[in-house]
């Protein structure tokens, strides 16, 4: 028996969210890796991986339209390099839990943004159950000290997060999840790269050890690839909206990650945590979806 539209969404959602969760070991292993040259290294084996995958039919078609490359270009520029970036400099002036804090309220901004964005007015019932998994996400993070210029890096962060789903939610349709990912890597690899030689010179790019190799493998592979086409098939489903929801999941999962592999434990406050975003996404996912722009993604002929 086939499952619907949202039960279909919301397993790859939760699947996308749960890489990103368990994605911070990953992340930590290269933090001594140049950080411009890193990402340029990660987006451009994965925009080889995404290119390939796209074009094992034939010619990529169709092609994007001079408006959706701007589109494409501004989702790279804000979804990927600016979020990494803000990221970067909100961590080194703030302590984790407070951007992790900042960041989980992504639910709550795609479930008032997505509708307005569409001419329509936020629903209720959605705006509750995205309110419900903030709070979870809260708990299950702590909040941490940290500085106005930090706190401000990490709502740059937050603005990144939402634009990574909101830009993409009209290009799905016609491109569909495999070519809006392979363009946006592909278009944050210069990005990466001549910033990287501007600031950086000669130190843009260095040997990785064994372990940051495995790390920038990880990061490419599974949390850009997997992650992305996992994600935007679901944004495809689910709408913005009730997709955003699952964000709710990442410090969950990252702290479940913790506790499997050894490195935390799981705490009281992060089991009510993880039962608060159980019970938002629960409450959000049966919410009826509203009429909006985004149509089921349907791949072009000759994939």
């Amino acid at each position: 028996m086939p499952l619907s539209d949202a039960a279909s969404g919301g397993l790859r959602a939760a699947a996308a969210m749960t890489v990103l969760g368990c994605s911070t070991g990953a992340t930590a292993g290269i933090t001594a890796f140049p950080l411009y040259g890193g990402q340029a290294v990660r987006y451009l084996l994965a925009a080889v991986l995404l290119l390939a995958l796209a074009r094992r039919g034939g010619p990529l078609r169709p092609r994007p339209s001079p408006a959706e490359l701007g589109r494409l270009a501004l989702l790279a520029a804000t979804g990927l390099f600016a979020f990494n970036i803000l990221l970067i400099q909100a961590l080194r002036r703030t302590d984790p839990a407070a951007v992790g804090s900042v960041v989980g309220c992504t639910p709550l901004l795609l479930a008032v943004l997505a509708p307005l964005l569409a001419r329509r007015r936020p629903q209720g019932r959605l705006l509750a159950a995205a309110a419900v998994v903030v709070a979870g996400a809260a708990v299950t993070q702590g909040f941490g000290p940290g500085d106005p210029l930090g706190f401000l890096f990490a709502l740059g962060t937050l603005a990144c997060e939402a634009a990574f789903s909101l830009l993409a939610v009209d290009l799905l349709p016609r491109l569909g999840p495999v070519r809006v990912s392979a363009y946006t890597t592909a278009l944050a690899v210069p990005m990466f790269g001549l910033t990287g030689l501007a600031l950086d010179g000669t130190r843009l790019l260095r040997i990785p050890t064994a372990g940051e190799a495995a790390a920038l493998l990880y990061l490419s592979v599974v949390l850009t690839v997997v992650a992305f086409l996992l994600w935007y098939a679901a944004l495809g489903r689910l709408g913005a909206e009730r997709a955003g929801l699952f964000a709710g999941l990442i410090p969950v999962t990252a702290a479940l990650s913790g506790a499997a592999l050894g490195t935390g434990g799981l705490h009281p406050g992060e089991l009510l945590g993880a039962a608060l975003v159980g019970l938002g996404v629960c409450a959000g996912i049966t919410t009826r979806q509203s009429p909006s722009p985004v149509r089921p993604v349907v791949e072009p002929a000759g994939r």
